[in-house]
């Protein structure tokens, strides 16, 4: 996974994080006001009802009436003022505040409190009174909360239960407790007495589950459409963040051992990419400067040792034409002779490398026809192939390319010349058109095959070291000094193309050279009268 990649997961995931917290905390933060928004309109409720109790007509638990029949002529039904409400009140005629809380003091071990609650029941049994609730499933509660209710300081708790409705199903419900006085006109003269009673309203919990349920919908949507915004914001952010150090990567796989001059560029972000790109310049700078000592002294060494080389050629010819040495002495001669043309060779090679590695390698660039020039190399190299009782052949497509003809003579000549030292009878040079698009060739592969005794897989990826020479094939007695496939890499290299060499012991070798066709028009589109 790409480091870009990598970021936009890490910050969508962040995000995520970021935009769970704000989805849970908006959704808390809306429960806790939707209920208590509904706590105030309870209360409120509590409060109106208490205020007209006396003068409103709920259903009884025991006949279905209301029971203040005296004062009928002022009833109204509950219905009416509390559409929306569950309310249910049960009168503790026999106490008040004090008595019960004095009650309540007094029944210390559990046996008194237990009769002393099913006293209240008792009483809460035959006083009950409701709207919006069903008779046969008043709201009730246990013994647990009926302590809580009168321990507590304000005689007032919220519950939620579940609440059966008239002719309806249960349903879940916020219900405000309240043990209180409860002001109730007992006769037709309107005389006003207070009871201690304990109320019930309770507000159905659909509508705010709804809401809630729906807000949880908005806040998903949101959300999804939130991150896939931000993934796509984050991916978008780590490509231009990233865009600095692609340039640098970019620049530093173009530098080579042929352009160590050239720099990556230093993108003024003032972070650590800037900083890289300036660790890699000097670096680069050290490398050239490093390379460069090196070439200087492979170039100056190989000019001082031309004098002195050819001076002991010369003088070794000498002696052997004008004078009459012994025959010892004259195979002496011939061996300094022989090694002096050798040096010479190295020389001459060491030279050439020198100026590939430094990029003044020139090429001529001109037009060739592979098959003709392969042809040509094969008419140059054929006695020396005779020689040996080697067949060599040229087969494939003529097709038109740019490069320099001498250098690329060279190159396959080093080739042959490698086919042949290693023994083989048969030698065919080759040429085919390679990515061939909408019929238009971009590159052609030249390639020299032959029936040698093959090459070991272990020695394939070290055959364009300078000084590298598989023994068992070429021994140092055939020549060589182990630089032709290192100075033919140079070579194709400056023509921007590749080589490679492929080989199976016991099978034979074949070595690919493949350059691009360059400005050479494909005479294939020659137009036909």
């Amino acid at each position: 996974m790409t480091l870009r990649w990598r970021l936009t997961l890490f910050y969508t995931a962040l995000l995520a994080v970021l935009l769970t917290g704000v989805a849970f905390a908006t959704l808390l933060m809306m429960r806790t006001n939707l209920i208590s928004g509904m706590d105030r309109e309870l209360q409120d409720t509590y409060r109106q009802f208490t205020t007209i109790y006396s003068q409103i007509e709920l259903e009884s638990a025991a006949s279905g009436n209301g029971e203040n029949g005296s004062a009928g002529v002022l009833l109204r039904p509950a219905r009416y003022f509390f559409p929306n409400s569950a309310i249910q009140i049960e009168q503790l005629s026999f106490y008040d505040q004090d008595s019960l809380t004095a009650e309540f003091t007094r029944a210390k071990s559990e046996q008194a409190r237990t009769q002393l609650l099913t006293i209240i029941r008792a009483l809460a049994d035959g006083t009950r009174q409701s709207v919006g609730v069903d008779p046969s499933a008043p709201i009730r509660l246990s013994d647990a909360e009926l302590v809580r209710l009168i321990s507590s300081p304000g005689r007032q708790m919220i519950l939620t239960q579940q609440v059966k409705k008239q002719f309806d199903d249960p349903v879940s419900m916020r219900v405000l407790v309240t043990l209180a006085p409860v002001l109730l006109e007992n006769n037709a003269f309107g005389t006003a007495r207070e009871t201690f009673a304990i109320t019930y309203v309770g507000r159905d919990l659909s509508t705010l589950t709804f809401t809630l349920a729906q807000l949880r919908s908005v806040i998903l949507l949101l959300f999804l459409v939130g991150l896939v915004t931000a993934g796509a914001g984050s991916y978008l952010l780590a490509g231009q963040a990233m865009r600095p150090l692609r340039l640098v990567q970019r620049a530093a796989e173009r530098i080579g051992g042929q352009n160590l001059a050239e720099r990556v560029p230093e993108p003024a972000t003032g972070d650590e990419v800037q900083a890289l790109a300036q660790a890699l310049n000097a670096m680069l700078g050290r490398l050239e400067s490093s390379f460069e000592a090196q070439r200087r002294f492979t170039s100056d060494a190989s000019h001082e040792l031309r004098t002195p080389v050819t001076a002991i050629s010369g003088h070794a010819s000498y002696l052997l034409r004008r004078t009459s040495p012994s025959g010892q002495q004259q195979e002496s001669l011939n061996i300094i002779r022989s090694e002096s043309e050798r040096l010479t060779n190295l020389i001459a090679s060491l030279l050439q490398l020198a100026r590939s590695d430094s990029g003044a390698l020139t090429l001529t660039h001109q037009p060739i026809l592979s098959s003709l020039f392969l042809a040509d190399v094969a008419r140059e190299l054929a006695p020396l192939a005779q020689a040996q009782n080697t067949v060599l052949t040229t087969t494939g497509e003529d097709v038109p390319f740019e490069g320099d003809p001498d250098r690329m003579k060279q190159v396959i000549i080093n080739l042959v010349g490698n086919a042949l030292k290693a023994g083989a009878t048969t030698i065919t040079l080759e040429s085919t058109p390679q990515d061939v698009v909408g019929g238009k060739t971009r590159e052609v592969r030249l390639s020299v095959r032959d029936d040698g005794p093959g090459i070991a897989p272990e020695h394939l990826q070290r055959l364009f070291d300078r000084f590298y020479r598989v023994e068992d094939s070429r021994s140092r007695d055939q020549g060589g000094a182990g630089l032709g496939l290192s100075i033919a890499k140079g070579i194709v290299d400056a023509h921007g193309g590749r080589i490679w060499i492929e080989s199976e012991v016991g099978v034979g070798t074949v070595a690919h050279v493949q350059v691009p066709i360059g400005n050479v028009p494909d005479l294939s589109e020659e137009d036909v009268p």
